[in-house]
């Protein structure tokens, strides 16, 4: 049986934010079954969907487009005369050049499709009425109430061969105001992949860092490679002040790319969210390459403080106050050994997240703002200085009273 040719499309849309998340997904999925894409944007930028790099983008200078409005006058006068004074008329002159510039690239196309009623549409009906191609539109919502153009919408409609909708309001709309010919209108809802967003179990894993070595990002996503089905990294925070470590990219080249959610830099109830909803913590701290290690991360104190068990590593300090969940620094296979052992075990996890509370509350309430408080006191009052290395064990905690409240410093003993 004979393999179908695939529909060559020509598809009118905005990248000015890369493209619509919706129609992103529409295209995929078109180009996944049986059509070939090409791209005519109406204006290009940076967004988080950019064009796949197997749709063809037609990028033309605007030089080019010149010419290529030229040529079409030249070679069409009568047909091209008609369209200019249209153009001309409606205000859509720049609609007209982008269309008249680009007509070599359409001729080959199968069906024009305007992903928008608005300069979408006016684009794609221009190279219709210039190449005699099939035109189709799909109409959204804000095009039924502040269109750029009512009146050229209006005719567009009445000239394409299919008009889709994404509710049954709006193909109402369409006919009664527009006068969009109804036997041509159809409803077809917004894709959406309902595979991927299926409800499932999964295991979140929360980690809130700046993006350095010595945060262990790596470590991370390597582990993820050995990891029970469902886990994903939620990870919080960007570029730091030391050299970045790259962490996107890591994660692509892991192949874990599928498994990690980047929420960026946050705070206040949006990070408090993440706290909540994850199932555990996870910073497996490492020294960098330079030496340098953490001291306490504040992330791992506020997890706790979250109520959540916490997987970390035996670095630097953390061991003075959390005994577990640790791990070896640099071990991905000991990382993911230890997120395995939590995932499978619920009981364990809502343990340790009391535990940790419990340690959060005694360790890292902001009663220790009242000891630094306290110290600066002292130094100002013209009390004795700490002597300079002193060790934890030579130190006895002293209670100090001040203005915001009981407060406990560690003074070395014999200074009392």
């Amino acid at each position: 049986m004979a393999v179908p040719e695939p529909l060559k499309l020509l598809v009118v849309a905005s990248l000015k934010r890369g493209v619509e998340p919706f129609v992103h997904q529409e295209l995929r999925e078109m180009e996944r079954s049986r059509a070939d894409i090409t791209l005519l944007p109406t204006k290009t930028g940076p967004g988080l969907y950019p064009a796949l790099d197997s749709w063809r983008l037609l990028r033309t200078p605007g030089f080019r487009l010149l010419g290529g409005f030229i040529r079409t006058l030249a070679t069409r006068p009568k047909a091209s005369m008609a369209l200019l004074l249209k153009a001309l008329h409606t205000g859509t002159l720049a609609e007209l050049v982008l269309a008249a510039g680009n007509l070599r690239e359409a001729a080959g196309s199968d069906v024009l499709y305007a992903t928008f009623g608005d300069r979408k549409l006016f684009i794609a009906y221009y190279l219709k009425l210039l190449t005699g191609l099939p035109l189709v539109v799909k109409i959204h919502a804000y095009e039924l109430y502040a269109n750029p153009n009512p009146g050229l919408f209006q005719e567009a409609l009445a000239a394409a061969q299919r008009i889709l909708t994404v509710t049954e309001h709006n193909r109402k709309l369409l006919v009664e105001r527009f006068k969009a010919p109804g036997d041509r209108v159809d409803v077809v809802r917004i894709a959406v992949d309902t595979d991927g967003l299926r409800p499932r179990k999964r295991f979140a894993l929360l980690t809130v860092a700046f993006f350095a070595e010595r945060k262990g990002h790596e470590t991370l996503l390597r582990a993820l490679r050995h990891a029970g089905p469902g886990v994903e990294a939620w990870i919080v925070g960007g570029p730091g002040p030391e050299l970045p470590v790259d962490v996107p990219e890591l994660a692509r080249e892991f192949g874990v790319a599928d498994q990690v959610a980047f929420f960026g830099a946050l705070k206040g109830a949006a990070l408090s969210a993440l706290y909540d909803r994850c199932d555990a913590f996870c910073l497996p701290c490492r020294t960098d390459s330079s030496g340098i290690q953490e001291g306490f991360p504040t992330a791992i104190a506020e997890a706790m403080a979250a109520g959540k068990p916490v997987i970390t590593t035996r670095h630097a300090g953390i061991p003075e106050v959390l005994s577990e969940v640790l791990v070896p620094e640099n071990d991905e296979f000991a990382l993911a050994a230890a997120i395995n052992y939590l995932q499978e075990a619920p009981s364990k996890r809502r343990q340790l997240g009391l535990r940790n509370r419990g340690i959060a509350e005694r360790e890292f309430s902001l009663r220790n703002a009242a000891a630094t408080l306290a110290a600066l006191e002292e130094a100002a009052a013209g009390q004795a200085a700490v002597p300079a290395g002193n060790a934890v064990g030579d130190r006895t905690p002293v209670a100090v009273t001040t203005g915001t409240g009981a407060a406990v410093i560690s003074r070395p003993r014999g200074g009392e």
